[in-house]
């Protein structure tokens, strides 16, 4: 099959699934229904470029929470191995932010800033379509790859060569919400973070002696540093006065937690302790993905060890809390389940459920059960990305030259004058 031919196939196979979502019975009022809170009109058919593919591969339906091509493949079973690829691929296809490096015939060379992959990019479209689009401009794209090759599905937002810090920082907004994406599609650098995850917990361990440790906001920041310290240079400092209790184990909203994009990453990446509540933080490390700081893990423990957990406040909510939250892996339930015999009896009464444990994470877990997703604290490491945008890869011709025959604290002021700490930024490689 040749590249037009290819084309052709998958254009055919979007067209098909966007008819799909529009007339199968148990999928079309779903889809009315998401037409509906984007605006957009419902009335005559919805072609799946108009709608984007958000709905397609975000969504899961039913019991099983399936997603949209999976879906497709149920109802349509007679459908032959070549469009079956293509719907597989579909349903595995990369969202990521691109730089396009060139513009050529057929479509883009462009790399993938979040994996740090650089791909050859065949479009869907014709390229009339991207007039005004060259090198050094940056997009927000949806691509899939088929049989080694891949293709253009969708690009949602456009950032000019001159936005470079606005399309780095949603870069970073994307690592910290699907740490999963600096590696995916990059075995060489999954290798690279996992063999960092096996190194940074023997630290952990020899540096704590556990691999969980709970304490207040206001000291898990020093505290986390404090380790990083010991990870990068063997600095051992005596950190027992920082491990202090709350004066009450609760549960409650945060108002640093609220975030919208604008402030995402700031309030991401600024610390709990400048948050005006105090709380506990458990910073825990799991020894297949990493470093994990976890408001409330504390209070979570708290519920299952008290002789009366009601007396915990807004102990139902905490609980939910940590089955629908994103970013609390299907590991972290079972590590607290299989330390407390009660886990499951206390959950189901809440949830008015009668699940097992692999029952309740089949339904709030599937994302960490389907795919190995290392914790973004550990991610982030490795991303550069990440340290383009907090300056630790700058061009050093911007920087003025620095007396390095002064004794520069790690934690002190860089003398580049950038407010950075110098280990954060000067002094990031020495």
């Amino acid at each position: 099959m040749n590249i037009q031919e290819r084309m052709d196939s998958i254009n055919s196979v979007i067209k098909n699934i966007a008819e799909f979502i529009q007339t199968n019975e148990n999928i079309k009022d779903d889809f009315n229904e998401y037409l509906r809170t984007i605006g957009a009109n419902a009335k005559g058919n919805v072609s799946l470029q108009t709608v984007g593919f958000s709905y397609i591969l975000e969504r899961n339906l039913g019991e099983d929470l399936k997603s949209i091509p999976q879906l497709y493949l149920e109802n349509n079973k007679g459908l032959d191995k070549d469009t079956k690829t293509i719907v597989e691929a579909i349903d595995n296809s990369i969202s990521s932010v691109f730089e396009i490096k060139k513009v050529t015939k057929n479509g883009f060379d462009m790399l993938n800033i979040v994996n740090e992959r650089r791909y050859n990019i065949i479009s869907l479209m014709k390229m009339t379509t991207f007039r005004g689009l060259g090198s050094g401009d940056y997009i927000i794209a949806r691509i899939v790859n088929i049989n080694g090759d891949y293709y253009l599905l969708e690009i949602s937002g456009v950032l000019p060569a001159t936005r470079k810090d606005d399309a780095y920082r949603f870069a970073v907004a994307k690592i910290i919400q699907n740490p999963e994406l600096v590696y995916l599609d990059n075995p060489e650098k999954q290798k690279e973070i996992e063999d960092d995850v096996a190194d940074i917990y023997k630290k952990f361990i020899d540096y704590f002696g556990k691999t969980e440790i709970i304490t207040i906001n206001k000291n898990a920041d020093e505290l986390i540093g404090m380790f990083n310290d010991f990870a990068e240079d063997g600095t051992k400092k005596d950190f027992q006065s920082l491990i202090v209790e709350p004066e009450e184990y609760k549960y409650f909203n945060v108002s640093e937690f609220n975030n919208s994009y604008d402030n995402f990453l700031e309030n991401s990446l600024g610390g709990f302790s400048s948050h005006k509540e105090t709380y506990d933080v458990g910073i825990i490390y799991d020894e297949e993905l990493g470093l994990y700081a976890i408001p409330f893990y504390g209070t979570f423990n708290k519920i299952f060890e008290v002789k009366d957990y009601t007396k915990i406040v807004n102990y139902d909510t905490c609980i939910k809390y940590f089955l629908e939250n994103d970013k609390f892996s299907a590991n972290l339930i079972r590590n607290v389940a299989n330390k407390h015999k009660n886990f499951m009896e206390i959950v189901n009464a809440v949830l008015a459920k009668n699940y097992t444990l692999e029952e309740l994470l089949k339904t709030y877990k599937r994302r960490y059960i389907k795919n190995k997703i290392i914790s973004s604290t550990t991610v982030l490491y490795r991303s550069s990305a990440f340290s383009s945008t907090l300056g630790i890869i700058e061009d050093n011709e911007n920087k003025p030259q620095i007396d390095l025959s002064q004794k520069i604290g790690r934690n002190d002021p860089c003398p580049c004058g950038s407010g950075k700490k110098y280990k954060k930024c000067c002094g990031a490689n020495v």
